[in-house]
């Protein structure tokens, strides 16, 4: 852990308490800023590491007809000018009827993004994209060729993928287009190989981050990262940015003095019920879709509910420090800006978080 300049610390302690006050009235008056729409839990891999524990269509999946009247409600309830639509599965290119939502999500005047693994993005996918309206796309790339088709279960993954992300630059016709890559205790080794890879690439950015102790990760614990592994990560990413390349680390925990706004652009914010809900595949309605499904996560369903109505009065899971109800965060002094860090790493049923970087970022 490296000593920060008492200078910088008390700036960012500034930054920090005002930080805190916002979200204290963030909790009274939410701002829907992204609406995540589960397409699918249909896949065309199985990443060992994936939240969702995608594989197959669900037998309850939405309609071609009620995402396009999802669509409708949302522009009749709020200002879809400050809304980004994200697209997400399982794969969402695997559903036959993927142009037809979201050209009528065009026609309807949103903004969308998407998250893809590329590997059915050809040439002719990719401007079909780009005439649908896709602003942003983010890809996952999780190792070397070998180790990235190993951890996605699927021979030519990565050739799949890379020749996606290349389909996509080449119709430059998307405001970013991103390559995201989940390391892990193993994996972690290619960091500097990876690097030289994305840096001979035409992308916007490259998302760092760490595997998570979620879906089917949790059978796996053999590859989480250890605090030494972390540690090297995060080192990476600041010298890379001081460097002015464009890697920044996702929006998982709060990371102490030392690394807030050194390894992304501001300060951590957990988003999940009050700038981002999700709409699963199911009709469920939740925050972020990498958090644990349960009854108390789960808000309402879209067959049943109005969006708006569950937007607005329900989510009070998610609209409170609860770091408070945790005997293991109640008495720590970096409560008020960690919140009890990230919802979708909330052991739910014990109260407590699953990942801390107390005692392996900060004192």
């Amino acid at each position: 852990m490296n000593p920060v300049d008492p200078r910088i610390a008390r700036l960012k302690t500034d930054h920090l308490d005002q930080l805190s006050d916002y979200v204290e009235g963030l909790y009274g008056k939410p701002e829907l800023r992204h609406l995540f729409f589960e397409l699918t839990s249909a896949c065309n891999e199985r990443c060992f590491h994936c939240g969702s524990n995608c594989s197959v269509p669900g037998p309850e999946e939405l309609s071609t007809e009620e995402f396009k009247a999802i669509l409708d409600q949302v522009k009749e309830d709020f200002d879809i000018s400050r809304l980004q639509l994200c697209i997400t599965g399982g794969e969402p290119l695997l559903r036959k009827d993927f142009f037809e939502i979201m050209n009528y999500a065009k026609k309807l005047g949103y903004k969308w993004g998407m998250t893809s693994n590329a590997t059915l993005i050809t040439k002719d996918v990719a401007h079909k994209l780009a005439e649908a309206g896709m602003g942003t796309i983010s890809v996952s790339i999780d190792g070397l060729q070998p180790t990235h088709d190993k951890l996605r279960g699927m021979k030519r993954a990565y050739e799949l993928a890379m020749q996606g992300v290349q389909n996509l630059i080449d119709e430059g016709a998307f405001h970013a287009v991103q390559i995201t890559t989940v390391f892990n205790h193993d994996n972690l080794k290619e960091l500097d190989e990876l690097f030289e890879i994305m840096k001979g690439i035409d992308i916007d950015s490259w998302r760092v981050i760490n595997l998570e102790p979620i879906g089917r990760a949790l059978s796996r614990p053999e590859l989480m990262c250890t605090p030494d592994d972390l540690r090297k990560m995060f080192e990476f990413i600041r010298k890379a940015r001081k460097e002015e390349y464009p890697v920044v680390y996702g929006c998982s925990h709060y990371l102490g003095l030392d690394y807030e706004v050194e390894v992304r652009d501001w300060y951590w914010l957990c988003n999940a019920g009050v700038y981002t809900a999700s709409i699963m595949s199911n009709g469920d309605i939740g925050a972020c879709l990498d958090i644990e499904r349960n009854p108390r996560t789960i808000q309402g369903n879209i067959r049943k509910e109005r969006f708006k109505d569950v937007w607005e009065n329900k989510f009070g899971i998610f609209r409170r420090n609860k770091a408070d109800d945790s005997s293991m965060c109640r008495e720590c002094v970096h409560k008020k800006y960690c919140r009890g860090d990230a919802y979708h790493s909330w052991d739910y049923e014990k109260d407590e978080p699953l990942v801390c970087m107390k005692d392996i970022l900060f004192d």
